[in-house]
């Protein structure tokens, strides 16, 4: 089975972009994900911009309504939030906001969640930040209520600090058994656990190393919770960034900051191939890129140059 390709936008600001031809310009970076053969774009849920992309008070678009507007102009791609904090919505509500996007691009949503982090919006926006052990279960009870409102008539369910009652959500999702639930965070006591017991994707972070003691790790929840690991998708941010031939690869690497050295090298395509494929090699089913080092249609169609090497 190939791999999975992401491209991922975290960045919403475009040099040289008016501000009314903002989303142009996310609809065109869309399109050429998805004529380059990715299988997924993906936004933030945040509200301010995060650290390591930008400043806080660079622009952000809300996610649903982002992805909305970009089902109703692509085709193929499968539209997610990468990923959805829990601590921001109501989880009925958020099923109800997910069926509707899956109904609206004809059965491309998946569902991304995890279980939030960034206080500082939280403290803006008036959001309730419980301490890591009370999201976490929070997200077990979303999850939980999220995957009913998917796949039974009228659901009831009563938890800690969520419950429905014979809750409606119709129309119904498009996919059979609903969107693709894509949990995001390596976690080793609680989050891979949940992966174990509700994903069908999960999406990580690390060097090779960090990646397959996060599989086996991922593998003991599985035999716990009597999951086959295989159903489960694991993706990982591209630890190559593409360039068009060598001397574009070593003009990147001297920009690569000191933090991000050893977790993302540039490549060309040819050499990215292979230094993914022992990330394949050790089940690691998928790839995400982004827009700050994917910023054009151009750099998108080298991606699609990898993706045929590796399909």
């Amino acid at each position: 089975m190939r791999p999975f390709f992401g491209y991922h936008m975290p960045n919403f600001s475009f040099d040289g972009v008016a501000p009314e031809a903002r989303f142009d310009r996310v609809v065109e970076l869309a399109l050429a994900a998805e004529a380059a053969g990715f299988d997924a774009v993906t936004v933030m849920d945040h509200f301010y911009q995060i650290g390591g992309v930008g400043p806080p008070e660079e622009p952000m678009l809300e996610a649903y309504t982002t992805l909305g507007a970009l089902a109703a102009r692509t085709t193929r791609v499968g539209l997610a939030t990468l990923v959805t904090g829990v601590t921001y919505r109501n989880p009925a509500l958020l099923a109800k906001m997910v069926t509707t996007l899956d109904v609206i691009s004809k059965g491309r949503a998946i569902f991304g969640i995890g279980a939030a982090w960034n206080e500082a919006e939280h403290a803006g926006y008036g959001i309730e930040f419980p301490p890591i052990g009370q999201r976490m279960d929070r997200l077990d009870e979303a999850l939980r209520i999220c995957r009913a409102m998917f796949t039974e008539e009228r659901p009831s369910f009563t938890g800690r600090y969520y419950r429905i009652e014979e809750a409606l959500n119709s129309p119904r999702p498009i996919q059979p058994g609903g969107p693709r639930v894509l949990i995001g965070g390596g976690g080793e006591r609680r989050t891979l656990r949940l992966v174990a017991r509700h994903g069908d994707i999960s999406h990580w972070w690390g060097t090779l190393d960090v990646l397959k003691h996060k599989s086996e790790v991922l593998e003991r929840h599985c035999d716990a919770e009597g999951r086959d690991p295989s159903t489960i998708l694991r993706t990982a941010g591209s630890p190559v960034v593409l360039a068009e031939d060598e001397a574009h690869a070593r003009a990147m690497a001297d920009r690569i900051p000191p933090a991000r050295r050893g977790m993302v090298e540039p490549a060309t395509v040819e050499q990215a191939a292979e230094r993914l494929r022992p990330y394949l090699d050790a089940g690691i089913g998928g790839f995400t890129f982004n827009n700050p080092t994917m910023p054009t249609p151009e750099a998108i169609a080298l991606g699609g140059e990898l993706i045929r090497l590796l399909s």
